[in-house]
């Protein structure tokens, strides 16, 4: 198969075309060449896709088949335009298209956010972000009907840029107490980088259409946390205390990564992976996930993690056991 990711160099596009070349297909990345290094094996064209696409890009044999993660409309309409139709697409969304957190529903039941044809700052609000992918949803449906969309949730493992995993990788060979937060039977889900990765390949492989929530198995937070601190006593602190500790939701410098605000996020992290895995997508234990999560932050110090630090951690468990 010859193959075109549109990216390439970071997180799930670089596991994509490593997993790609690792099964013996011929494999083109197109991006800037700023954001990293392509994995070896792969022919790269440079394109910054608010540009034309060069002649490089089509120069060759067809691609058999395309996967794109854009979140900007207008990259998605020049890639549309640039490859020819007969290329399989799949397409990389977002669970951020639903328009109700509280709400599982998924495909074909969920409420879309309303499409967002014009290219905003995705990183100014999650209506930006969610609104331009259903924007590029449709425009690839559009052009492509048999292409495959898939809608991740929660993307961890190695080379994480969001720090968000990390946070808990960085936890996990602690002993003593860990605040845990919210309640232990709040549903989470996540899916390693490297199975949807290899997931995403195998649809590329089969020519496999159909929209998906890209998700692992919903579980009790209780039980992640279980897999993911074994020899740790967890501290179950309620939400209302970290709201009023001022403590942040889901990711940032002031997080506890996993945890969201309940019953208004019940369905952010609880869709259904029955449809996912019935097409192939195989989660691995998260214990395999943390091990190389671990590795990968011991192994590079650049690694990025966010959430509370240790000593803030310290004086929320003491807060908590004074007001109990």
């Amino acid at each position: 198969m010859r193959l075109l990711v549109l990216g390439g160099t970071q997180f799930l596009s670089r596991a994509v075309a490593s997993e790609a070349v690792r099964r013996g297909h011929d494999v083109v990345c197109a991006n800037r060449g700023r954001s990293g290094t392509v994995p070896p094996g792969v022919t790269t064209v440079r394109w910054d896709r608010d540009e034309p696409a060069p002649a490089e890009l089509t120069d060759g044999d067809p691609y058999d088949a395309v996967v794109d993660v854009a979140r900007t409309p207008s990259h998605v309409r020049r890639a549309l335009a640039a490859v020819p139709e007969d290329a399989h697409w799949v397409f990389v969304s977002t669970i951020s298209v639903y328009a109700a957190d509280a709400d599982p529903a998924g495909p074909g039941q969920g409420r879309l956010r309303d499409a967002i044809a014009d290219d905003l700052d995705p990183m100014a609000s999650v209506e930006n972000y969610g609104g331009m992918k259903v924007t590029c949803e449709r425009l690839v449906l559009d052009a492509s009907p048999g292409a495959a969309v898939v809608r991740p949730g929660l993307i961890v493992g190695p080379g994480d840029p969001s720090g968000r995993f990390a946070y808990w990788a960085r936890r996990s060979t602690a002993t003593g107490e860990v605040l845990a937060p919210g309640d232990p039977q709040d549903l989470v889900q996540v899916i390693d980088v490297r199975d949807l990765a290899a997931w995403v390949v195998t649809l590329a492989e089969d020519r496999t259409g159909g929209t998906y929530d890209a998700v692992g198995p919903a579980q009790p937070i209780a039980e992640l946390l279980a897999a993911v601190l074994p020899d740790a006593d967890l501290v179950w602190v309620a939400q209302d205390f970290l709201e009023a500790e001022g403590v942040e939701a889901w990711s940032g410098p002031d997080s506890i990564p996993l945890w969201l605000p309940r019953p208004a996020y019940d369905g952010m992290l609880a869709h259904d992976a029955a449809p996912a895995l019935a097409a192939g997508l195989q989660p691995r234990a998260v214990g395999a996930t943390i091990r190389d999560t671990r590795a990968w932050l011991d192994a590079d110090p650049a690694a990025r993690i966010t959430g509370i630090t240790i000593e803030r951690e310290a004086d929320l468990l003491a807060r908590w056991r004074a007001r109990r």
